[in-house]
């Protein structure tokens, strides 16, 4: 008995272990055209730097890719030219089979098979740690392949090439990726930096006009919330930029990344470790409307929605000057539809509670002070927001 007591002394008198460690990331986001060129190092540099050092020698680095079935079906060459490009590079990139179509749009995301289908992947090509897994293609396929990625051996590196606006400005440059699980947005999901990310603006001649305005309204969103003369570019390129000419697109594009990326690297909450997202301004309403719509409705369009009401709430409870007009013409010029059916089946309590649920710990919604000036809130008053919604809909076009 003696022997216990002393024991259990021991133990509670033991004082805890405590570590503490910091780890570095750095990756290149880098602009191009004609990617796909052998002439053109920029995607062999981004799939071979970093690693491939076997015993001291270089040895060409193992790779493994995916490309968005919607960008072959509209440009079925990609596939044979990024195999041709991987020959022409052998002694730096070792395509170990030829690239593999997955299921394009925001399905890639909402079906299991798609994830299970690249880990099959990568285990019957033997990829390692040393590998790596290129993606081509839009957001959610990138989101896809990545999640699926990040999970294999803990992790196998990503380059991603994205093909979409949104996915060049937005959604692919950062350190996130994420699938739906039964109807809920980005429910399942890790953070994972890239190893890089190519950005080929000839790579957008693929789209139609609903996927090219979509990725505008990330840009109008980071613009509002962080900086008060890059909306003013956009007011004043609005029907530069609601024509798609390249010129304001690359501009809008490159200005709209590039401040994604400052926030990541010098908010100080990278991983979102904290309850605050700016970066998710108007997304509270938009990930709701996606799956009230059944996902008909681009990510875009419905972040477009979510500025637009959440800006009309910001005058509404005295914290944005008479501003909301201005977004709300700037969204009009670039021919974002802003009262789709979905909106009227939209339920307030239930998309605030879900996007609380989602950050965990209290709400926290971004809101605007100023053109450029975001500013969070712990309390919404879901009356005013409806009131804020029946607003657009008396004022905005259909």
């Amino acid at each position: 008995m003696r022997g216990e007591q002393t024991d259990s002394s021991l133990t509670e008198r033991m004082e805890p272990i405590q570590t503490a460690f910091d780890v570095s990331y750095a990756y290149p986001v880098v602009f191009s055209r004609g990617s796909l060129e052998p002439a053109n190092p920029a995607l062999r540099d981004l799939v071979a730097g970093g690693s491939g050092r076997v015993g001291g020698v270089t040895e060409p680095v193992r790779a493994l890719a995916f490309v968005d079935d919607g960008l072959l079906a509209a440009a079925p060459r990609v596939a044979s030219d990024l195999a041709a490009y991987a020959a022409a590079h052998a002694d730096r990139f070792d395509l170990v089979a030829p690239p593999i179509a997955v299921m394009g749009g925001e399905r890639s995301k909402s079906d299991p098979d798609v994830v299970r289908d690249v880990l099959r992947a990568i285990a019957e090509h033997d990829l390692c740690r040393q590998s790596v897994v290129l993606v081509v293609g839009g957001g959610a396929v990138i989101d896809a392949v990545g999640h699926a990625a990040a999970t294999a051996h803990r992790g196998v590196e990503v380059v991603r090439v994205p093909t979409t606006v949104l996915a060049q400005n937005d959604a692919s440059i950062g350190v996130k990726n994420a699938i739906n699980f039964e109807g809920r947005k980005n429910f399942l999901g890790t953070f994972a930096p890239p190893r890089g990310v190519l950005n080929d603006f000839d790579l957008l001649a693929t789209l139609g006009e609903r996927d090219r305005r979509s990725g505008i309204a990330e840009a109008i969103k980071v613009a509002l919330i962080r900086d008060g003369a890059f909306f003013e570019s956009l007011v004043r390129d609005g029907a530069s930029l609601a024509a798609f000419a390249p010129g304001a697109m690359q501009a809008m594009i490159r200005r709209c990344a590039e401040l994604h990326l400052v926030h990541i690297a010098t908010s100080g909450d990278p991983f979102e470790r904290g309850s605050a997202r700016p970066l998710d301004f108007g997304h509270w309403l938009a990930h709701h409307l996606e799956e009230r719509s059944g996902f008909a409705l681009r990510h875009g369009e419905a972040v477009a929605i979510g500025i637009a009401v959440d800006a009309i709430y910001s005058e509404k409870v005295g914290l944005l000057p008479a501003s909301a007009h201005r977004i709300l013409d700037l969204l009009a010029t670039l021919g974002f539809p802003l009262h789709p059916p979905a909106l009227a089946d939209v339920d307030v309590e239930q998309a605030l509670e879900s996007f609380r649920a989602h950050l965990g710990g209290r709400l926290c919604i971004t809101l605007l002070a100023d053109i450029g000036v975001g500013v969070e809130v712990h309390e919404i008053d879901p009356a005013l927001v409806r009131k804020s919604i029946a607003f657009l809909g008396e004022h905005a076009p259909c």
